[in-house]
């Protein structure tokens, strides 16, 4: 005998469980699951023992590997003696800024705190890395890879890869974050860094006069004929890097989610926050291994020598060491265009198919009407009320107690002024809270004017916008006759030369509160940085998923904030839920068949 239900009840079990499924991902949207344990170990990447910030016990962290569309659950371990966020760069998070790890959107996480972060990646591709964004940490480590792959049934626009390396490049200081920021605090420069990384080592004593013996360099090992995918990421202070190898043409094929129409380069300039990846083949021969070189671009070479980093390409049937000298970098001393002009050619595949950031009316963005301008002018950092300070437009940004997007959600009045200027202002400069009021769906045009005597990148979370521009001198109306309307580059990080100007198109379709910063660690650190602000103004808000469950507190909500409950584990996987789900719907299934 069965028993059975009252119809209505099952209806009702019924209606329970398929509303249950259908908040969980889709068969096709995978959970990936990752563990951050954050500390300090103690390393010596430039022979001199330091504290450095490790993911796991590894420095550069593990590389999270995910897929278009999927979901990504890492949880986070603070074992530092400070508060931490970990920020996805360039990776855009669907409907949410809520996991986007700076402090506009997110209380930090306490020491010895566990807190897990869980997004769906938007419709993209390509390499990004991650970094914490807090209290010039990423000038200690606690960066790493975060890859999005194609879906299967998406063909990529080149024949798939042998393999994939990972290479994380950066200027480095022998001095802790802490000494750093407080030389910053103290109204002073950084200085000259003490090296250049990459993968987290020094350099290759390609030179016994500059650099010392037995320091630990990175050698990377490929198989003669194969070809190979790069993803090279800039995750340094503040210096812009050029990177080549020896003997070898670097094919571009992708920077930061898009695909780029390919085209072979000897050496790319990479600026502090950027992104690309290349396919290299090995069709060298093997009588010797080949400098893998990172050198420091717009200082002075002769002083900067011994700061380049210098890493080793090993085949795997190799006959000898690496020799003579270092492959040569751009010679632009008498031509500052020669930089500025291999940015201009990277260009968007716009016939590869697959993913690509911002979909709806990307394809013909040159087309769309702009609904709102800004003119951003940086400037040296200049005194704003006794303290040494970096400004946009004459405003050095303060961080609130209160997180912007908490405070939009629980109505705290007074925590920010939406009346960020569209243009420079004209009286003294001034440190505060003050934010841009983004339009939903809005197309805003963005100048960055680089009035400073420095390069800076600059980047805006949640999009990837179009580079459209780039000259020297000052913007004007008249700029606009350069822009490429067609098939500029869509990114999430541009750079700025000293003196020029950089125009950026951005489509406002991802509800948030998104920070826009230079990537320079100091000059970022010092203000110089603030948030759009893009709200639905429906009533009935489905553009944005809502606060997580796990959302901590800080500032005027403080008290909102439960504590620590160290025995508590991560949520269950997506893959555990969705198989007990499955087993609810066939029970109602099944006692509804025999009503």
């Amino acid at each position: 005998m069965f028993l059975t239900m009252p119809s209505s009840a099952a209806l009702f079990l019924c209606l329970i469980n398929i509303c249950l499924l259908a908040s969980l991902p889709s068969a096709e949207d995978a959970t990936v699951f990752y563990n951050f344990e954050v500390s300090y170990i103690t390393a010596s990447p430039l022979g001199v023992p330091q504290q450095v910030i490790a993911i796991n016990k590894l420095f550069p962290g593990p590389t999270i590997n995910t897929t278009t569309n999927n979901y990504v659950v890492v949880n986070v371990r603070n074992k530092l003696d400070e508060d931490l966020l970990i920020h996805w760069s360039g990776v855009q998070q669907r409907r949410s800024s809520w996991q986007d790890g700076v402090l506009g959107t997110n209380c930090p996480i306490p020491p010895k705190w566990n807190w897990t972060y869980q997004f769906q990646v938007k419709d993209q591709i390509g390499g990004f890395f991650y970094f914490p964004s807090l209290n010039f940490q990423r000038a200690a480590g606690g960066f790493g890879g975060f890859v999005i792959n194609n879906r299967p049934i998406i063909s990529i626009p080149f024949d798939t890869p042998y393999g994939d390396i990972e290479v994380f490049i950066g200027d480095w200081y022998t001095r802790n974050h802490t000494d750093l920021r407080e030389a910053l605090d103290a109204g002073k420069d950084l200085g000259m860094p003490d090296g250049v990384l990459i993968n987290g080592k020094g350099p290759y004593r390609y030179n016994d006069t500059l650099v010392p013996e037995g320091i630990d360099y990175e050698t990377i090992e490929v198989h003669p004929g194969k070809t190979y995918r790069l993803r090279v990421h800039n995750v340094g202070v503040s210096t812009s890097l050029n990177f080549r190898i020896q003997n070898h043409n670097l094919l571009l094929a992708e920077s930061e989610g898009s695909y780029t129409v390919q085209q072979n380069y000897t050496s790319l300039d990479i600026h502090v926050g950027q992104s690309y990846t290349f396919l290299v083949t090995m069709d060298q021969n093997a009588s010797t291994d080949y400098y893998i070189v990172a050198s420091a671009r717009f200082v002075n070479e002769s002083i900067w020598q011994r700061v380049t980093g210098v890493a080793i390409l090993r085949y795997t049937n190799s006959k000898g060491k690496a020799a003579g000298p270092l492959p040569d970098a751009p010679d632009d001393q008498y031509d500052k265009t020669f930089s500025m002009n291999q940015a201009r050619s990277i260009r968007w595949n716009v016939s590869a198919s697959g993913a690509r950031p911002n979909p709806q009316g990307s394809f013909k963005y040159g087309s769309i009407n702009v609904t709102d301008i800004y003119v951003l002018r940086n400037k040296p950092p200049e005194k704003i009320n006794g303290k040494r300070r970096a400004t946009l437009n004459g405003i050095s940004f303060v961080n609130p107690a209160t997180p912007i997007r908490l405070a939009d959600w629980f109505k705290v009045k007074g925590t920010y002024k939406l009346d960020f200027p569209a243009k420079p202002i004209t009286g003294p400069p001034r440190a505060e809270t003050s934010v841009i009021n983004g339009t939903f769906r809005g197309f805003m045009e963005i100048i960055l004017q680089n009035n400073d005597t420095k390069m800076h990148t600059y980047h805006l979370d949640g999009y990837a916008f179009f580079v459209v521009g780039m000259d020297y001198g000052e913007w004007s109306n008249n700029s606009r006759g350069t822009y490429n309307k067609w098939d500029g580059i869509a990114r999430a990080t541009t750079q700025v030369y000293p003196g020029a100007w950089t125009a950026i198109l951005v489509s406002l379709d991802n509800v948030g509160v998104w920070n826009l910063r230079t990537e320079n660690l100091d000059s970022w650190y010092l203000g110089q940085e603030t948030y759009i602000r893009v709200v639905n103004p429906e009533a009935t808000n489905k553009t944005e998923l809502p606060i997580p469950d796990n959302a901590l507190f800080c500032g005027a909500l403080s008290k909102m904030q439960k504590p620590q409950d160290i025995s508590s584990a991560p949520s269950h996987g997506a893959s555990e839920l969705r198989l007990f789900f499955t087993f609810l719907m066939f029970a109602c299934t099944f006692f509804s068949f025999f009503q």
